[in-house]
């Protein structure tokens, strides 16, 4: 399967289907590297000025005509367009034998492209740990980070060239833990974000001026210390059973928010668990804690 595309000269014509935040800059990226970027598809004005700006130069075509200009096509869609992407691409016998598909979703592996490699495209799911705002300066973003990424083992060394020529790092994702792996991602980013707005909310109702501030370094020496220590990183009154104190939060929380209420809720309980598990927490405090935290929870 490799050879038709270990055969090829070391620099692939490249299209890109769906111009948003990631694509524009992978393709970007996979331009910077070598590649020719021969064909993008953009339906909204906000994807035109993308390309516009990441891909100058680069025409501006419907989806087949992408597929047909391209060696490599990048299918950067949202995860619910992508398995009607791959489908109607490989009904419309769009694909060709030897060309290399690759999408970027976190949630699947090279499975939603099955019509496609049915009909000969060889398939790699390569998806960047990282957030993007669809500016130039995203493209050194990419330098150092992680890529999860799934591919049949006879391209994995393909996916791994193409992930460090963009200057990213591969992490070998299974097809069946693809689900799992992107809830861990999803868990961490997007729930940090919500916490952190839900504290400066919080501080503001306060009185608190300069709520953001106020966190930053507070918050930055947590993030740094729990990816350095793990659990061991653990501090505040549910980490040390202090009951009392977690008492007189949800008394608060219940006042003026009771979303947030159940967030810390859920979030306390968690805490508490791992700091048992991790021996920070004893068993006596753990039960008079959750006791607690089953009344604050109570409506």
């Amino acid at each position: 399967m490799t050879d038709s595309v270990t055969q090829r000269p070391a620099r692939l014509a490249v299209g890109v289907i769906g111009v948003g935040r990631v694509g524009a800059v992978l393709a970007a990226a996979l331009r910077t590297a070598g590649h020719q970027v021969v064909a993008a598809s953009a339906v909204s004005d906000a994807s035109r000025a993308r390309a516009a700006q990441l891909l100058p130069g680069v025409p501006v075509l419907d989806p087949p005509s992408v597929v047909a200009a391209a060696e490599l096509v990048l299918l950067t869609v949202p995860d619910d367009a992508l398995a009607g992407l791959a489908e109607g691409l490989a009904a419309a016998g769009a694909v060709r034998p030897g060309q290399l598909l690759v999408h970027t979703s976190g949630r699947y592996g090279v499975a939603v492209l099955e019509p496609a490699t049915r009909a000969g495209a060889l398939p790699l799911a390569l998806h960047p740990v990282m957030t993007f705002t669809g500016r130039p300066e995203d493209v050194a973003r990419l330098d150092g980070c992680s890529f999860g990424v799934t591919a049949p083992d006879p391209l994995r060394p393909i996916a791994e060239a193409l992930v460090l020529e963009m200057g990213g790092e591969p992490e070998w994702i299974a097809e069946q833990r693809r689900p799992l792996y992107h809830a861990a991602l999803s868990n961490g980013a997007n729930h940090l974000s919500t916490l952190v707005n839900e504290s400066i909310d919080l501080l503001g109702r306060c009185g608190v001026e300069h709520p953001a501030r106020m966190l930053a370094p507070l918050l930055g020496a947590a993030l740094d210390n729990a990816l350095r220590s793990g659990d061991a990183a653990l501090t505040g009154p549910v980490a040390r059973g202090d009951a009392g104190t977690v008492a007189a939060h949800l008394r608060e929380l219940r006042a003026v928010s009771t979303e947030a209420l159940a967030a810390y809720v859920a979030m306390a309980r968690l805490t508490a668990d791992r700091a048992l598990a991790a021996g920070l927490l004893k068993p006596e405090a753990a039960e008079a804690l959750l006791d607690v935290l089953a009344e604050g929870a109570t409506p």
